[in-house]
């Protein structure tokens, strides 16, 4: 549930200068950031232990020219990393979003690491689809689980509360849309919160079928890869608010979940040089056009599934990821010796695979592109042992959302924004385009990140008059 009504007679049990919904990287920065400008922060969460989508994600932030990179001889800009995201969405980002996203996201790391002492790094021994240059920034252990852990111990640190197991379901807001706090629902009882300024970090509405079935239809069945909460309650309070909804079919899919385990596999299995195979053994499509628009594809394969097919020298890399060797111990990785013992493992045609192999063999030593159009120069063949996983089609989180102006302030249909509502992370239109063909790796906490560092500033430093 999620409604507006009118702030007039309310009383608020307590109250601080910034309420952040959800407790989220995008949440939690914002929240981080809100009370180094010195002011009370609250931040509620439905979940008893924070998590969020970001606990699914593999943890990795892309940004441009910053002190991580620079330290492992790494020439970045921010105007290159914007050219590689509108190359993606073939020009069609949210100008807005794009501009805020990239131009805050470095500073928010380089400033969680001074602060907190978050040990980040870069990811440089390949490059995600799309990016120009080594730019995914990780923990050590190369999960979205330790990034909300990491964020969550920071917000312990400021002694930030964070209200856990409550639902925020009402927004109440004066005759000029300014808000002036929320009711939330935990344990049965109904609780009111006062701000000065509030910030929406409840992510999209992937858990929300009745929206994804209206604005993504192509995954209204597909598998939900998100957190269950995602049920659109920023965009309903946005639409009951008047606001603009922004490329609302953006979202990130992706081609490579193992099944039935429910882990996400590393792309680098792809962009090493493996491919993927339908369960007649035949390769069906560009897989290096990215995985977000690969999910679609895999789910239009018989029995919405492939098997990502690669070698051990490409296993080597991927094996930095925790997710990568969690699917490795549950036995979702299977192992072969040939293109025969493969085969039988992983129920195909011994005739049809080694087609499917020595078609791409041929493309590589050639240097050309296939008939998919995927180019092989440069790429190493797979020699034996060789890999494979079963693998479906999952739809992330979505990335369309609430628009915004430069201080990630919520803005109206009629162009105005809002005086003290702010946006972040999913929650927010994001800067890949109206659909998931202009995912850019990483767009979806580089919005988190980048959005959030803003919205907490912003909405610290908000004046009411």
């Amino acid at each position: 549930m999620a409604l507006v009504l009118p702030s007039d007679g309310v009383a608020f049990e307590i109250a601080a200068d910034v309420l952040v919904i959800g407790a989220g990287a995008a949440g939690l920065v914002a929240a981080l950031r809100a009370k180094a400008d010195g002011v009370t922060v609250a931040v509620v969460e439905r979940d008893a232990l924070p998590s969020g989508s970001t606990a699914l994600s593999a943890g990795l932030i892309p940004a441009a020219g910053t002190l991580f990179q620079r330290r492992q001889g790494i020439d970045d800009t921010a105007d290159q990393f914007k050219r590689d995201i509108l190359a993606k969405s073939h020009g069609m980002s949210n100008a807005t979003a794009l501009e805020t996203a990239v131009g805050a996201v470095g500073t928010a790391l380089e400033w969680l690491h001074d602060r907190y002492g978050l040990p980040f790094d870069v990811i440089a021994d390949f490059k995600y689809p799309g990016h120009s240059q080594f730019r995914m920034h990780a923990l050590p252990r190369r999960t979205g689980s330790e990034l909300i852990d990491a964020l969550r111990s920071a917000a312990e640190q400021e002694e930030i509360p964070i209200i856990t197991t409550a639902r925020a379901t009402t927004l109440f807001v004066d005759a000029h849309k300014r808000v002036h706090g929320v009711e939330i629902s935990r344990g049965g009882s109904c609780e009111r919160i006062g701000c000065k300024a509030l910030v929406l970090a409840c992510n999209g509405y992937g858990g929300n079928k009745v929206l994804v079935r209206r604005h993504i239809p192509a995954l209204a069945d597909a598998w939900w890869f998100g957190h269950p909460g995602n049920e659109g309650d920023a965009v309903l309070w946005g639409e009951a608010l008047g606001a603009q909804l922004s490329d609302m079919g953006g979202h990130q899919g992706h081609g490579s979940v193992a099944t039935p385990h429910g882990i996400l596999i590393t792309w680098a299995t792809i962009t090493e040089g493996g491919f993927q195979v339908n369960e007649r053994g035949e390769r069906f499509s560009d897989e290096s056009h990215g995985y977000s628009e690969q999910g679609a594809v895999v789910l239009a394969q018989p029995g919405g599934v492939a098997w990502t097919v690669f070698d051990e020298r490409i296993g080597g890399i991927a094996r930095q990821f925790e997710d990568f060797r969690n699917a490795e111990a549950q036995g979702a990785i299977l192992s072969a010796n040939d293109i025969s013992a493969l085969a039988g493992k992983i129920g195909v045609s011994c005739e049809v695979l080694a087609q499917t192999f020595a078609k791409v063999s041929a493309c590589r030593t050639a240097g050309i592109a296939d008939a998919f159009g995927r180019q092989w120069r440069g790429v190493k063949d797979l020699v034996p042992p060789f890999r494979a996983v079963k693998v479906t089609g999952a739809l992330f989180h979505t990335q369309g959302g609430l628009a915004i102006d430069h201080e990630t302030r919520v803005v109206l249909s009629a162009g105005n924004a809002l005086p003290n509502l702010f946006v972040a992370g999913g929650a927010a239109v994001g800067a890949s385009g109206p659909d998931a063909s202009g995912y850019l790796s990483g767009n979806g906490l580089l919005t988190a990140v980048g959005l959030g560092f803003v919205a907490g500033h912003a909405a610290a430093n908000t004046r009411i008059d």
